[in-house]
């Protein structure tokens, strides 16, 4: 398996940004690592491992960044208002520079579906969302779609913009909407009912969907199906072989 990483010095982010590439062919999935996390994660706990057999086949490409969460919504030291500014730049870097390095790797524009896991998902499933004309899909795995659980209690344009159980029953725009509509077959809301799970929140997130006839998938596993990498090995490389 083609395996590379890359890096360079951020404009939006005004730091070193890395990325670990692997395979060669297929769509482009992008993965947001878990908590404050890094791009390694993924590779660490043998999710890489898990997809091989659809990166090798030239299903998929992956590309795995990095986080800033312990500098936006996990840095609890910096007061709500600047984690919201910082969250908004790394926004500007998945779509000013992730992609664009995408498209240059790839040498033409993919198919990119985003997915992430915990904190990974709300970013991936957000990421969608608010550019669901650039991205082709999400499989957000486990997640919390309302921001306010990490800006304590704090919201302003920021987290609102960020948090889509918030944006999404308002969103008017018919263009986006319908983006997403086209994209139903590729928007997956996954979550287990074990410990330390919080399926109400991807039901809550479906049923907003609902609301807006958005097609997609809400697939809850089972109560066996706890809150860490077990669980997501087992759902991404799945719903990679039934929906893609």
């Amino acid at each position: 398996m083609r395996r590379e990483i890359h890096k360079w010095w951020s404009p939006n982010l005004h730091k070193d940004m890395e990325i670990a590439v692997y395979g060669h062919w297929g769509f482009a999935l992008l993965m947001f690592p878990t908590a404050a996390a890094d791009f390694l994660e993924y590779e660490r706990f043998q999710m890489i491992d898990a997809l091989a057999p659809h990166i090798e086949g030239g299903k998929c490409k992956v590309y795995s960044i990095n986080s800033i969460n312990n500098e936006s919504w996990l840095n609890y030291q910096m007061p709500p208002k600047d984690r919201g500014i910082r969250h908004q730049q790394y926004n500007e870097y998945v779509v000013q520079e992730v992609v664009p390095f995408i498209e240059s790797d790839c040498q033409g524009m993919p198919p990119i579906v985003t997915t992430g896991a915990s904190l990974g998902a709300l970013h991936a499933a957000n990421t969608f969302f608010r550019r669901a004309d650039l991205f082709a899909g999400t499989i957000a795995m486990s997640g919390v779609y309302d921001l306010q659980a990490y800006s304590d209690g704090y919201f302003d344009d920021n987290v609102y913009f960020n948090s889509p159980i918030h944006y999404l029953p308002n969103w008017d725009d018919e263009y986006m909407l319908n983006q997403m509509r086209s994209k139903g077959h590729h928007i997956i809301i996954a979550s287990g009912q074990g410990a330390y799970e919080n399926p109400g929140a991807s039901i809550q997130l479906s049923d907003i969907l609902h609301s807006k006839n958005i097609p997609h998938i809400l697939d809850l596993w089972g109560h066996d199906m706890g809150h860490d990498w077990p669980t997501w090995r087992q759902m991404l490389p799945h719903f990679l072989s039934t929906h893609f």
